[in-house]
């Protein structure tokens, strides 16, 4: 774990960005298409430390990025080259454009400065998406990595951010997989080696508030 001061150094909040994964209704909501990942979510505490992370940034001045994934009704530009996509085809609730199932899910606020970032494809909320490029113009360097799920989309943030040169921060009790165990593994084992791994009450301890500058 880092020192408070060297948690400080990387969260500059003029520098720094907080981006909140597929925290969206249709999959971390009460009528999730992935009840067992929901319930890891909130059963966790994970989606209520999301929630205060996010509203602290909006206090503090730290850009705040919704990804979610989502898909046309005719499928088109979705992949369906892995099994993961495929099954997700066969589930009852879909993550449809223009649903209540791709809304930023409750108790996370959306504020009138957050950019909310869609996808159509992949696994990836970074890779071909908009993500870098938004970073890039706010100037921000360091990129706080929540949602889920710590399987595939966590993991797939970390490593295209570490890869396109930014320092990453994963709040360890601000993300989710399932099984529950999984995840400080992957914590443990992966993330860990590439990001610095802190609690959500840690990374809370280094925004400065009330910061309102403008970072266009």
């Amino acid at each position: 774990m880092p020192s408070h001061a060297q948690l400080s150094e990387i969260l500059d909040t003029v520098s720094t960005a907080l981006l909140t994964v597929e925290c969206q209704q249709g999959v971390v909501g009460p009528d999730s298409a992935l009840p067992e990942l929901a319930l890891a979510a909130r059963s966790s505490g994970a989606l209520a430390n999301i929630a205060r992370l996010v509203a602290a940034a909006h206090e503090s001045g730290v850009q705040v990025i919704h990804a979610l994934a989502e898909r046309r009704p005719d499928g088109r530009g979705a992949n369906h080259n892995a099994r993961l996509f495929r099954a997700a085809e066969r589930l009852p609730v879909q993550q449809l454009s223009g649903t209540a199932a791709v809304r930023v899910a409750p108790p996370i606020e959306v504020a009138e400065e957050d950019f909310v970032v869609r996808r159509l494809h992949g696994l990836s909320p970074i890779q071909g998406t908009e993500v870098d490029a938004l970073l890039r113009n706010l100037g921000c360097r360091t990129l706080i990595v929540t949602g889920v799920s710590a399987n595939v989309a966590i993991p797939n943030a970390v490593f295209d951010a570490v890869n396109r040169g930014y320092t990453v921060v994963v709040p360890k009790d601000a993300i989710a997989g399932v099984p529950s165990e999984y995840t400080p593994a992957m914590i443990r084992n992966t993330l860990a080696l590439v990001a610095t791994v802190a609690t959500t009450d840690e990374v809370l301890g280094c925004f400065k508030r009330p910061r309102r500058a403008d970072r266009r």
